[in-house]
């Protein structure tokens, strides 16, 4: 009887930023059993800073079998239908990019190698995906708090900036769909796009920004509702010290999702 050996996931990070320097350090301590980090590709020189060679795009794709995309949606736009058709999989953490309804076409439809999204800062994703399968979400319904000054954004008016930097309380910055909200806050709104590709519906998902100078954790509400049930979710997390514009949890959500890709055994998934 011959046993076979498991395949270790080469890994290549796109973005050494507040996800990627958490999600590749932590591939180097071999905190994740199957995977082990390949290389770092980032538009900046790293130096001695990245614990493996910096390599540049074309050159991860050849020496990788999984990319983790945690460097924007501009990133998944750009490069993720490349990865794919390369025969290299692709764990996406700017789930925002896929309410483009085009790419997210795209992505799926090419191929040999697989794409992959992570829930992130948000939970309930796979209740929401199994109530689907029961039957449509009617009312879907997301708020989500931060600082004023993680949401500030070049389309802003002054109007709206200058009310949002003096605030004493929560401010309202603008309402829409799961469709529109990610695009206006690229780096901020993922997870608006998370509950939308759980519900399955871009339009239902109604999007509440609010920025709050004293919100000392990032808050997102999920509400929903349909005919099997009622469901809330409320979770509050801590900003990341170097990049406030993501929560401290959304590497680690990454990490999860890389343990279930390398076939680590014995997690709910």
């Amino acid at each position: 009887m011959t046993t076979s050996i498991p395949k270790v996931r080469r890994v290549g990070v796109v973005g050494w930023g507040a996800i990627g320097r958490v999600v590749g350090s932590a591939l180097v301590e071999q905190t994740i059993p199957g995977a082990e980090l390949e290389c770092v590709v980032d538009n900046r020189p790293l130096g001695d800073s990245a614990p493996a060679p910096q390599v540049a795009f074309e050159e991860a794709l050849q020496r990788c079998d999984l990319v983790v995309e945690a460097a924007g949606q501009a990133v998944v736009r750009a490069w993720g239908e490349r990865v794919l058709e390369s025969g290299t999989d692709l764990l996406i953490a700017s789930t925002g990019a896929l309410t483009d309804e085009e790419l997210a076409k795209r992505l799926l439809a090419a191929g040999p190698g697989r794409v992959y999204f992570t829930g992130g800062a948000v939970g309930g994703l796979d209740l929401l995906q199994a109530v689907r399968s029961l039957g449509p979400l009617h009312d879907v319904r997301l708020t989500t708090t931060k600082l004023p000054s993680t949401l500030e954004q070049p389309w802003m008016d002054e109007e709206l900036l200058t009310r949002m930097r003096t605030a004493t309380g929560p401010v309202e910055v603008m309402s829409g769909t799961a469709r529109d909200v990610p695009a206006k806050f690229p780096k901020s709104t993922n997870v608006a796009a998370s509950v939308a590709l759980a519900v399955g519906d871009l339009d239902t998902v109604r999007v509440r920004v609010v920025a709050d100078p004293g919100a000392h954790h990032t808050r997102h509400v999920v509400e929903a509702s349909g005919a099997h049930g009622t469901y809330r979710f409320d979770v509050a997390h801590l900003p990341d010290p170097g990049n406030p514009a993501t929560s401290q949890v959304v590497p680690y959500a990454v990490l999860r999702s890389l343990a279930a890709l390398a076939g680590r055994t014995g997690q709910i998934l």
